[in-house]
């Protein structure tokens, strides 16, 4: 797995990288040598944020935690990480085994009891309409909603607008998938 460390508004110490590197480690036998892992360590006032996304063959892993302490901070994100590929390698395994399915319809009742299926509730149709990044936050900001689908007017693909646990926002654009 390929790693990038960055550390924003903060120095990362030699000992702290390898210290992620060590904790990543773990999911090397998950992941092949073509996932990236992306660490971002930033710092505000007095509050460490650890933040690790993992992308591998089209799957995206994330977690994020802010302690008093990086290394805290850290080992928090890993469990968690470690928790999401867990629930994720289990559903991927049985989805490529023969006669899975099967096992899932008649495990279905179950699941839902535990809160493990995916049940969409609701599909809403509307125009997206072209318009400018800062447009688009507007809108969404009055329609109060955390986030909102626009067609980017720059470029006319399909951009979305959200607003991030800190108050700030975030823009997702689309991106040509890797092999």
């Amino acid at each position: 797995m390929r790693t990038t460390i960055i550390g924003r508004k903060v120095n990362l110490r030699d000992h702290f990288k390898e210290l992620v590197n060590k904790k990543l480690s773990r999911f090397d036998r998950i992941f092949d040598e073509d996932a990236q892992a992306k660490v971002v360590v930033t710092l505000e006032k007095n509050r460490q944020t650890v933040e690790i996304t993992i992308s591998s063959r089209g799957m995206i892993y994330r977690a994020e935690s802010t302690k008093d302490e990086m290394n805290d901070a850290l080992d928090e994100v890993i469990d968690a990480l470690g928790g999401q590929i867990r629930r994720n390698k289990t559903r991927l395994n049985k989805k490529l085994r023969a006669g899975a399915i099967e096992d899932m319809v008649a495990k279905e009742d179950e699941q839902e009891e535990r809160g493990d299926a995916f049940r969409i509730v609701r599909t809403k149709h509307f125009t997206v309409k072209p318009m400018d990044v800062e447009e688009a936050v507007l809108q969404m900001n009055l329609l109060g909603h955390q986030f909102f689908m626009f067609r980017n007017q720059d470029g006319g693909e399909i951009n979305v607008v959200y607003r991030r646990k800190n108050g700030n926002y975030g823009l997702l654009e689309p991106n040509e998938e890797e092999e």
